[in-house]
């Protein structure tokens, strides 16, 4: 394992970018597979999870390459079109891959087998696998429901009418995919909204559905069997990347940074509206619409931040920001309470227990009641010092790297290697800014 130190740093400044949002990298190179022809995809994600989904389109059978000037090209099968793969899928540490694929072999009369790394295998898969085996899907082994498993999609996937129990956009998703191959309509009923990539796409791919909200949520329904396009995708800027920026411009005093280009989603804004809540000083700019989704530049100046209480509806539009958020928290003026964090119990790591942990190696009180998480904020006055579990948790390190940037004293978090999940550029964006970080072995 490598460790790495996160000392005091001064004004953080500049204009920058982050790398392609995550989800829609992921699901671009998914329906270019899915669809007629070729997607061309700009500013894709190039970490590790997108390139383990690039890995497994090509093994069922897409077409997938890279040119020079960093455009990928994915020459699609069509939908039902993908076929049996020779070797296991290997989703190294990504969850979102494993899940929305879970969906597509669902449609396909084919079996795969899916595994991944040690932190994946410890996380439950039997809250997506529960509508796709109502769909056909059948699990040999399925005694259990983490990986590695054998799936076996159905010759004729039935569609299917379901309710989401928890929101989840991972299995809202996965029915949808699988709702592709079926006959007639696939529904899907959320009582609370979740991001909407996989609506989006589909739509922008040339299939039909109808969204109708309502007192008791939204109903998503798909038509079975369209004929996807393929399209090219210009991939913007993860939010949940320009977080962590975001967090540290607000931390260090003087601080004036913009971030470019970054997604708005208003399914993936919910941290932009509490940080607003918390008197940060935080303006969107260049509003713009890339491939139907909605961007902007942010501009992020440091600002003295007051606890605020998160309602756990706003859980869905920001439930990978809460780490970072509890780490700002820390730097806020008075309580900040969280609530609806179940989710949080089934991520990377459980990230609710590996948060208030790390926090209270760095010296700030928090604590989690059943799914909310209290942390009291000590404003600049938080001492750090701690050594931190990252429990293999990308969003749990570069968090508490974060909050090392103004603790009084240095932050060390145990191991690094697995922020190139997700933002394989976090060190060298953040110290292109003023952030000071150093490996310590």
């Amino acid at each position: 394992m490598k460790q790495f130190t996160a000392a005091r740093s001064g004004p953080l400044s500049g204009k920058t970018s982050v790398p392609g949002d995550k989800s829609i990298s992921h699901r671009a190179l998914m329906f270019g597979a899915l669809s007629i022809g070729e997607t061309r995809i700009t500013g894709l994600l190039e970490a590790t999870d997108v390139l383990a989904t690039a890995r497994i389109v090509a093994q069922l059978g897409a077409n997938v390459s890279r040119s020079d000037e960093g455009e990928w090209i994915v020459a699609g099968r069509g939908v039902g079109g993908l076929c049996k793969p020779d070797e296991p899928l290997d989703f190294g540490n990504s969850g979102t891959s494993a899940r929305l694929m879970a969906g597509i072999i669902t449609g396909h009369d084919i079996e795969a087998v899916f595994q991944g790394d040690e932190s994946l295998s410890r996380r439950p898969m039997g809250r997506v696998l529960t509508p796709l085996k109502q769909m056909g899907l059948s699990i040999p082994d399925s005694h259990r429901d983490t990986l590695p498993l054998t799936l076996r999609g159905a010759a004729q996937p039935i569609p299917i009418s379901y309710k989401l129990p928890v929101p989840s956009a991972q299995v809202k998703s996965a029915v949808l995919l699988a709702g592709l191959s079926s006959p007639g309509d696939t529904t899907v009923i959320e009582p609370e909204i979740t991001r909407d990539h996989t609506e989006k796409m589909l739509q922008y791919f040339g299939a039909r559905l109808d969204i109708v909200d309502g007192e008791n949520g939204r109903s998503i329904t798909l038509k079975g069997h369209p004929i996807l396009q393929g399209k090219p995708i210009n991939v913007p800027g993860d939010p949940s990347s320009s977080a962590f920026l975001t967090a540290a411009a607000l931390i260090c005093p003087g601080s004036d940074i913009t971030i470019e280009n970054v997604l708005v989603n208003p399914t993936r804004t919910g941290f932009y509206q509490t940080l607003e809540e918390m008197g940060a000083n935080v303006t969107f700019e260049n509003h713009h619409e890339q491939g139907g989704e909605p961007v902007c530049d942010i501009r992020v100046q440091y600002s003295k931040l007051k606890g605020v209480t998160v309602p756990p509806e706003r859980a869905p539009s920001m439930i990978d920001e809460y780490p970072i958020l509890a780490a700002l928290a820390a730097y806020a003026e008075g309580q900040t309470v969280m609530q609806g964090l179940a989710e949080l119990r089934v991520k990377e790591s459980d990230r609710l227990a590996a948060t208030e942990t790390a926090l209270a190696a760095c010296g700030v009180d928090a604590h989690s009641e059943d799914d909310t998480l209290i942390v009291r904020g000590l404003a600049e006055n938080v001492p750090g010092g701690g050594v931190i579990a990252t429990e293999m948790d990308h969003r749990i390190a570069m968090s508490f790297l974060v909050l090392g940037l103004q603790a009084q004293e240095p932050v060390i978090v145990d191991d690094i290697s697995m922020i190139e999940t997700s933002f394989p550029s976090f060190f060298t964006l953040m110290e292109s800014l003023g952030a000071r970080f150093k490996a310590t072995s």
